[in-house]
């Protein structure tokens, strides 16, 4: 069960929350604004109502997560989103990140390869408000290649490597976030593609992440 009311009481969390980003180094004040607007508990059971602004990641179906409010705000911070950019994200999962930056107006194309979360979408109560978020079944490792190219990527799935297929379709000038390493830990990266189809390369924070994982799953 999930609970679709947004009380007072959940706003004043989610206030706590934001300040807690910021203390934590969160400064893009549309990152914490679109935190403090988007109800974190909807995408939640009702049971973990309560505990939906503390600063923690929490399973959802499938052995996925819905991540940690710092590693959202803290993935969307290094993305630099400008409003109307057309971004592409690996791995939409609970659908949180995929809002987060919808409420900051980017034009999202979303990938998700587990069957089951991608149809629980179709039936989530914000999806209404945001028709900037297009969503859909398939391969993170592919892309989207007849919608590239894109501004900007945004894996949120601990990437073995970086996949070649993604840099074709970023943009000239474009950035992506991604964590990459196998293991417990990751390394955050943000990549700038160059001119020539290389790529610079910025090391950011350590982060642990699920796997990303090829192929879909029925």
């Amino acid at each position: 069960m999930r609970t679709f009311e947004d009380t007072y009481r959940h706003k004043g969390l989610r206030k706590q929350l934001v300040d807690l980003l910021r203390q934590k180094g969160i400064t893009d004040e549309r990152v914490l604004q679109a935190i403090m607007n988007i109800p974190r508990h909807y995408f939640l059971d009702s049971a973990f109502d309560k505990v939906a602004y503390e600063d923690k990641a929490f399973p959802i179906a499938e052995g996925q997560t819905i991540s940690q409010p710092y590693t959202v705000a803290y993935q969307s911070q290094l993305l630099e989103i400008k409003p109307y950019e057309k971004v592409l994200e690996i791995g939409t999962g609970s659908g949180y990140q995929a809002i987060v930056l919808g409420e900051m107006n980017a034009q999202v194309y979303t990938i998700e390869r587990q069957k089951k979360l991608f149809d629980e979408h179709k039936k989530f109560v914000l999806r209404g408000k945001y028709t900037g978020i297009k969503y859909f079944y398939g391969d993170g490792y592919e892309g989207l290649p007849t919608y590239a190219p894109f501004d900007k990527v945004i894996v949120t799935a601990a990437a073995p490597y970086i996949p070649p297929k993604l840099i074709e379709q970023l943009k000239t000038g474009g950035k992506m976030v991604i964590p990459v390493g196998e293991g417990q830990v990751q390394r955050m990266l943000r990549l700038t593609k160059q001119a020539d189809g290389s790529v610079q390369e910025e090391i950011f924070e350590n982060f642990s992440f699920v796997p990303m994982l090829g192929g879909k799953n029925n």
